[in-house]
């Protein structure tokens, strides 16, 4: 496998010219790579605002392990936008976000998601149209790194759930992964904005993808040259993907935070969401932009029920009661004793 090095978007003050650090107030917003395009037109909007008109921004973008990492060891933050929820939870441990974060906030704090994609070359010339495509013989597949990489968990979730009909044969979901990460994985990026830059220079034959990146690469046909081009197919089966956002409590304006966390829930920001290729969660705005969102998922997988059926038995060492959601499936697919962590780090085998 080849690892790709370099940040995952970097820190910026000016996104798209725009200077977002003027005010007498300042927030640190610390996010993984791939909402960028989605906060460099939120946060202008919320300064727009007579809660945000003089709150200056510093933003951070990069692998959603390696930003929660970092915030644990206490790079400043006000704001969090993580890929999963374990990488809010470490800071919970920490001592840096209330445990009561996901009441603190709409939708459990998550303010917009995705599904997961598959985005090929333009005409389709693999005709990859489901999950079993991706192992025909010679099919090369770009994903991150689920070590630092929330996206790639996301990844690696929708067709593990799709193969064992959501953890109830884990198994046959297991031997999918093993065989795709041994035989068609070649390059394994640290978050998903290095997949889809990976992808955009020419590796690999299908990028497993958020949607949001998947339309973004779409939408920037119009400028690619031919070699560049693109599309996207959505599987059948595919998994609901759930970015939440959390006020970190050692802010210095604890105020301020709390006010742009709110912001992310409102009906505009909800319609910026939208445009930029992120599933809003507002009732309204998503039936506003359904035509935004093209695709006919027959089965969507969601953490609470593939953490239901993995944690099912865990009770006798979890002092009484079964592991739910992310606890669930990060202990049995992703922990340092995980099945997949095993799987990659034994490059494919079980």
């Amino acid at each position: 496998m080849v690892f790709v090095a370099g940040c995952g978007g970097g820190s910026t003050d000016e996104p798209g010219g725009v200077d977002i650090s003027s005010g007498s107030r300042h927030l640190d917003l610390v996010a993984y790579a791939v909402p960028k395009i989605g906060f460099d037109e939120i946060i202008p909007a919320f300064r727009d605002t007579p809660e945000g008109h003089d709150i200056g921004f510093s933003a951070s973008y990069g692998a959603s392990g390696d930003q929660s990492r970092k915030v644990a060891r206490r790079v400043p933050a006000d704001v969090v936008n993580f890929s999963v929820e374990p990488d809010i939870t470490r800071l919970v441990k920490a001592g840096l976000v209330d445990e009561d974060w996901k009441e603190q906030a709409p939708n459990n704090s998550t303010p917009f998601g995705s599904v997961v994609a598959l985005v090929v070359r333009k005409g389709n010339p693999k005709n990859i149209r489901d999950w079993d495509d991706l192992l025909k013989p010679g099919v090369q597949v770009v994903t991150p790194n689920p070590g630092s990489s929330g996206s790639a968990k996301w990844n690696l979730l929708a067709p593990y759930a799709a193969m064992s009909d959501g953890g109830r044969n884990s198994q046959a979901g297991l031997d999918y992964v093993a065989e795709l990460v041994r035989d068609h994985i070649k390059v394994v990026p640290k978050s998903g904005r290095e997949a889809t830059t990976a992808f955009e220079q020419g590796q690999g034959d299908v990028l497993i993808s958020y949607e949001n990146e998947a339309i973004m690469l779409d939408k920037a046909n119009a400028t690619a040259g031919e070699n560049g081009q693109v599309e996207y197919v959505i599987p059948p089966q595919t998994f609901k993907i759930e970015n939440p956002v959390a006020v970190v409590n050692t802010s210095d304006d604890l105020a301020g935070a709390k006010s742009f966390v709110d912001f992310l829930f409102t009906p505009e920001a909800q319609l910026i969401w939208a445009e930029q290729g992120f599933r809003p969660v507002d009732p309204a705005v998503i039936e506003a932009t359904r035509e935004l969102f093209p695709g006919d998922i027959a089965k969507l997988w969601t953490i609470s029920e593939l953490g239901k059926v993995l944690g099912e038995g865990t009770a006798e060492e979890n002092d009484g009661k079964d592991l739910k959601g992310w606890k669930a499936v990060d202990e049995a697919l992703f922990g340092k004793k995980g099945a997949i962590t095993k799987i990659y780090d034994s490059g494919g085998k079980q």
